[in-house]
């Protein structure tokens, strides 16, 4: 029988790219890995891997190898739910990535609601930006994650996890206190706040701006939301933001509605298939679906 820490060590390496990138995530050294990989391909018999430059990649037995070990881990998770349904009070540890206004406008409330009903499950949250939260849940980072979904930018689905929706999140127009102008393009000539290059927020910000006419100038480039919002209320850009900002916040910036109907986004949670109904999983998603609204 394989090993199957060697074989979580193989699905790590086709899931991160590199032996360093698996060794920086489970904490050990780069030879350490390459130890045990090559200890499992004298247990399989076969190549494993093949050089590619300076890396590696997995041959086609590899590839068979993660595909058989994804079967084995989900089975294994099935088992923990089950497990874990069996028991009277909900306990262990649950991980959980979020994305930064759900962390900063909802997941406190639910936080407070998990410890008053399950003082023995120990919550662990981790701010991550929102374009990485699903591929660490694969990865097996978190066991549940607070994802969004801009509207026009459908995300790609994987197989193999779960979504569902918390709600629909209004996104508006900030601009500096006193102002007046309410069309997209009367902003042609503004300095914007924008998220950076790459993310799903700024694609679709970009593609608003495209719509309305011109190209946005994109003087201020963070992840950090209340960073735009604090530009706008200074007087020294305008920006799109989303209404969850404002349940953790107050502001002086003037607040309009986007021309052409809302534009929402959708936040949801998602976990790996397998886990749904697992005693921590369910309670974390129904504390979440009763402090976002």
């Amino acid at each position: 029988m394989y090993d199957l820490h060697r074989l979580r060590l193989l699905r790590e390496l086709k899931a991160r790219g590199t032996l360093a990138a698996v060794a920086k995530a489970l904490s050990y050294s780069p030879s350490s890995v390459s130890q045990q990989l090559s200890q499992l391909e004298a247990e399989v018999g076969v190549p494993l891997l093949e050089p590619v430059g300076r890396g590696v990649r997995l041959t086609a037995h590899a590839e068979i190898l993660v595909e058989h070990t994804d079967a084995i881990m989900q089975r294994m998770e099935l088992a923990q739910t089950d497990l874990a349904r069996a028991s009277v009070e909900v306990v262990g540890t649950l991980r959980i990535g979020a994305f930064q206004t759900a962390a900063l406008a909802f997941v406190p409330e639910a936080l407070t609601a998990l410890r008053e009903r399950h003082p023995r499950l120990r919550v662990h949250v981790v701010h991550i930006e929102a374009e990485l939260v699903l591929p660490a849940l694969l990865t097996r980072e978190f066991d549940l994650v607070i994802a969004e979904e801009y509207p026009g930018n459908a995300m790609p689905r994987p197989a193999g996890i779960e979504r569902r929706e918390l709600c629909r999140d209004p996104l508006r127009l900030a601009l500096p206190p006193g102002s007046s102008r309410r069309r997209l393009p009367d902003l042609a000539a503004q300095p914007w706040a924008m998220e950076p290059e790459g993310t799903a927020a700024r694609l679709w910000a970009m593609t608003v701006c495209r719509n309305a006419g011109f190209e946005p100038d994109v003087c201020f480039e963070s992840a950090d939301v209340l960073f735009h919002v604090h530009m706008v209320e200074q007087g020294h850009a305008v920006a799109l933001v989303p209404d969850l900002v404002w349940r953790s916040t107050t502001t002086a910036a003037v607040l309009r509605a986007m021309p052409g109907g809302p534009h929402l986004r959708t936040v949801f949670t998602a976990v790996r298939a397998g886990t749904e109904a697992h005693p921590a999983v369910v309670a974390c998603r129904e504390a979440l679906a009763a402090s976002v609204h």
